[in-house]
């Protein structure tokens, strides 16, 4: 096929690829934390720091890490002062980065269509700094889940065992909402702000369905969304259909099937 030998697409499938190993990679924990939706908190602010990014003329990815990395502080100061009230934060968090993107909105009328595509993603106009970028956080989210896997292990299943046997929880805590603050603001520009929660979200709700043990799930998540970004993306592309909604429908698409297989064997 032609469009394989285009290189905005070879770029395109390359940032997808390495997104859609990261993605639910942080998804996994995410979701055992009951976390999910983190996700929409985070992306929101980071579009903030894109229209900032634009109102200035600055990298706009750049300053999107910028945003969500200052928000994953905030949510951590949150979670800490509202012990009991957790979701809160998050909520708190998310109203500040719809707000603060509202205002760069309207300061900023001429740009606002090139924010818009960070809303719905733009993953055929990746150029050469945004896949360093990508691949600069996919090195480090992976690194970071490998050296520490059995404390995070420890950590999501048994939170209370983890701080008696001496592990550093605010830590831990605080990295993994910057590993995830990380991820989303690497995604937006490939799946789009609006759906970006959906990679982080959807592989890890394919995997809970046919996985039997944690590392399990991490591997079927990873492969479901890896199935899912390359099957949307060529689809998307030799039909012309909009690639990030196309990825997020493929999953969805999985998880149905699964779904379906999983009540077929109860009956």
């Amino acid at each position: 096929m032609d469009i394989f030998q285009e290189y905005f697409f070879q770029r395109a499938l390359l940032g997808g690829l390495l997104i859609g190993l990261t993605a639910p990679l942080m998804g996994v924990f995410l979701v055992l934390r009951r976390l999910s939706m983190i996700g929409d908190t985070l992306s929101h602010v980071s579009i903030a720091g894109v229209a900032l990014g634009f109102l200035i003329n600055v990298y706009p990815i750049g300053v999107g890490l910028v945003f969500a990395l200052l928000a994953s502080f905030g949510i951590e100061k949150l979670r800490k002062a509202y012990k009991s009230y957790a979701e809160l934060s998050i909520a708190i968090i998310m109203s500040g980065g719809v707000a603060l993107a509202t205002l760069l909105f309207t300061l900023g009328k001429g740009f606002n269509i090139n924010v818009m595509s960070y809303f719905f993603g733009s993953i055929y106009t990746l150029d050469r700094t945004d896949l360093w970028v990508v691949s600069g956080v996919a090195v480090l989210v992976t690194a970071f889940v490998a050296f520490n896997y059995k404390e995070m292990f420890l950590l999501f299943f048994d939170e209370e065992a983890a701080g008696v046997s001496g592990l550093p929880l605010r830590f831990y805590n605080i990295m993994i909402t910057m590993m995830t603050a990380l991820v989303i603001s690497a995604s937006i520009k490939i799946v789009g702000a609006l759906l970006v929660s959906s990679l982080l979200t959807i592989p890890v709700a394919c995997s809970l369905l046919v996985a039997r043990s944690f590392k399990r799930s991490i591997f079927w998540a990873i492969l479901f969304s890896e199935v899912a970004v390359s099957l949307g993306l060529i689809s998307a592309g030799i039909w012309d259909l909009p690639p990030g909604a196309t990825v997020v429908l493929m999953l969805i698409s999985v998880l149905i099937t699964l779904l379906a297989f999983k009540r077929g064997w109860r009956t």
